[in-house]
Parts: C-alpha cells; sequence; structure tokens
C-alpha cells in the first residue's frame, strides 16, 4: 500500500519523508520523486517472535512516496504530469505548517489545507469533464455506454462544483465503477500538522479537526530524533519528556487509514503480518499467501492473538477450545494466527 504525502511548499514535506523512511539525501533533486518502505510497527509481531525463534520475522509494510512536484510548483495545475505519482498511491498525508520563525508568514492551517483540498477538487473535476464529454461521443457515434457509469460521473461532477471532496461522498469515493479515475480527492486523507518542537496542540482549524483525521507531528524533532543512535535517542526522548517516537504512530495511523488489518502466520521457519482490507473472507486472506492456498482451500485452523496469549501455547489453546477451524466465508479479525489447510 503507498501514501502520497502532499503539501504546500515550504510545509516540511522533505522532512516528515525523510523522518518516516530514513531516506536521508542532502543532495536529492527536488523535481525528482522519492518513495521509501518503513514496516509497520506492531508488538504482536514481536511477541509471536519471541515465542516461536522463527528463522525469519516480516512486519506489515508501508509505502511512501514523495513527489517531485504539487501543484503549488511553477508547472500548470491543469498539467496532470503534477499528480501523476500521487494518483497512483492508496492515500494522501496532507502536510499542513503549524510553526513560524524567520521568513515565514503566520501559521494559516485552515487556510492552507483548504488551498491544497481546492487544488485536488480542480484536479478531479476536469477528470470527470473529459470523461463525460468522451462518453457523450461515444454514445453519438452508436458505441455502447454505461449509464450508471455516466450517472455517477454527473453526480461527482455536481459534488465537485461545489468544492466537496469526494472522500465525504462514499457512493462515488468506494464505486467500483469509478476506481479507475483515481480520483485524488476521493482519497483517505491524514492531515499532519507540522508543529514547533514545544507544540502539542491540534491547531484550532474551523471545524477540519473534525471533519478529516488529523495528527501532530513536530517534523524538525522527528528528523533529528531518527537520525541518532538508540542511546542518543533515548536520552534525547528523556529530556523532552517523549514517550515513543511520533513517526510510529504515523505509520500505525497511516496503516490503519486504508482500512487494512493484519493476521499472522507463525512457525518456525517465520512469523509474519500479512496485510489484508477490513471484511476479507478467510480464502481470500489465504490467497494474499500464495494463489495455491486460496485454489484448493479447505478450512482454516484460526486463534485470534489474545486467545494464544491467554494460553501460551497452541497445545494449551488447542485444550481450551479457541484453536478453531473456519470455512471459506469466515470473516478474518485483526490479530487472527491463522494456519491453511488446502489440498492442490
Amino acid at each position: 500500500m503507498k501514501l502520497g504525502i502532499t503539501g504546500l511548499p515550504g510545509v516540511g514535506k522533505t522532512t516528515i519523508f525523510e523522518a518516516l523512511t530514513g531516506n536521508f539525501s542532502d543532495t536529492a533533486n527536488k523535481a525528482e520523486s522519492r518513495i521509501g518502505t518503513v514496516k509497520v510497527p506492531d508488538e504482536r509481531v514481536d511477541i509471536l517472535s519471541e515465542m516461536y525463534k522463527p528463522k525469519k520475522t516480516t512486519y506489515a509494510q508501508v509505502e511512501y512516496f514523495l513527489p517531485g512536484m504539487t501543484g503549488a510548483s511553477e508547472k500548470k495545475k491543469d498539467d496532470p504530469a503534477i499528480w501523476r505519482g500521487v494518483r497512483d498511491c492508496d492515500a494522501l498525508i496532507h502536510v499542513i505548517r503549524n510553526f513560524g520563525g524567520y521568513g515565514y508568514e503566520t501559521p494559516d492551517p485552515a487556510g492552507d489545507f483548504t488551498a491544497l483540498d481546492q487544488e485536488l477538487v480542480i484536479a478531479d473535476l476536469m477528470v470527470a469533464e473529459k470523461r463525460l464529454e468522451r462518453l457523450d461521443a461515444d454514445r453519438k457515434r452508436g458505441k455502447p455506454v454505461v449509464q450508471e457509469e455516466i450517472d455517477l460521473l454527473h453526480q461527482a461532477k455536481e459534488h465537485l462544483e461545489a468544492e466537496t471532496p469526494l472522500r465525504r461522498i462514499p457512493e462515488i469515493a468506494f464505486s467500483p465503477l469509478l476506481r479507475g479515475f483515481a480520483f485524488l480527492s476521493a482519497k483517505p486523507m491524514l492531515m499532519l500538522f507540522n508543529n514547533e518542537d514545544d507544540d502539542d496542540e491540534l491547531p484550532e482549524a474551523k471545524g477540519l479537526v473534525d471533519q478529516e483525521k488529523s495528527m501532530v507531528i513536530k517534523g524538525k524533532l522527528e528528523h533529528e530524533l531518527c537520525q541518532m543512535s538508540s542511546e542518543e535517542a533515548e536520552e534525547f526522548l528523556n529530556e523532552f519528556n517523549i514517550t515513543a517516537s511520533a513517526m510510529d504512530r504515523v505509520i500505525q495511523s497511516s496503516y490503519d487509514l486504508q482500512g487494512l488489518i493484519s493476521f499472522f502466520t507463525v512457525g518456525e521457519d517465520e512469523v509474519r503480518a500479512w496485510t489484508i482490507r477490513e471484511r476479507t473472507d478467510a480464502q481470500d486472506a489465504a490467497g494474499t499467501i500464495h494463489t495455491d492456498l486460496k485454489k484448493g482451500f479447505i478450512r482454516a485452523e484460526v486463534i485470534s492473538y489474545s486467545d494464544l496469549m491467554r494460553a501460551g501455547n497452541m497445545a494449551e489453546a488447542r485444550k481450551q477450545g479457541t484453536l478453531r477451524l473456519e470455512g471459506k466465508t469466515y470473516i478474518v479479525q485483526n490479530g487472527d494466527i491463522i494456519n491453511v489447510r488446502f489440498n492442490v
């Protein structure tokens, strides 16, 4: 899963990207896009790995994309190249400046957010209008068209013209018929307020904090922290009375933002977290491990992480009846530990 980091110039996008990914560069060309992959912190994986002592431990992963240019670049805002890389992302992180300093105007988080969100809305409106024009031309030529797609595009156009981002209209944002358009304003979004080092509070953003998922980050401080040794970092955290790096929370929020959960496979060879969407059934979950497991699915041995922790081991869990068999329609829950029985 990939998240695009967006924001107006000077808000700290590069600082946040490097703090998240550990992908540092003093010579990076700002016109070039950057990408980094990080593991999703998960105490359950750590504990399972300690229990099974496997040869390999694999965490769920999140990918962050920092576009080389945004809608606020020197290029025209209607240039599709500006948003091409971001359209490929599954969700967005809007970095919003909430710090001052020499050369900076007084922060205006609400205004900055609105300005960037309007760019996304305008870009989506252009996509919807062009598609409707093409469908109208196809119909006039006698080519088959899908009326439901046309109706949905007209609805999307109306909302966009009213400056309403499509993520607030679930029936449009999640419509399979419109998925191929990768509407920017339909993507799940996290507002990340980049605060001063001594400021832990969300800004008063005229109701935006209530409408959108939001977090505070101290980008400059976190950027310094992630370049330290573990000993230096611990001393630094104690000095600033910080219990843990906020980057772990951002990474977890990035994962949650997309409606993702983890299930686990365990054994001497590997303890691994697998990523699926909420409401995924057991057969499809098996397919994330290997296509053969989905094709030849018979049953899944399932136990919740919490039940295994209470039992202490699988043998005791079996005695307690918490290790059970489930069929292909079972909806996998976050934290399930699964062993798939199959035959191909």
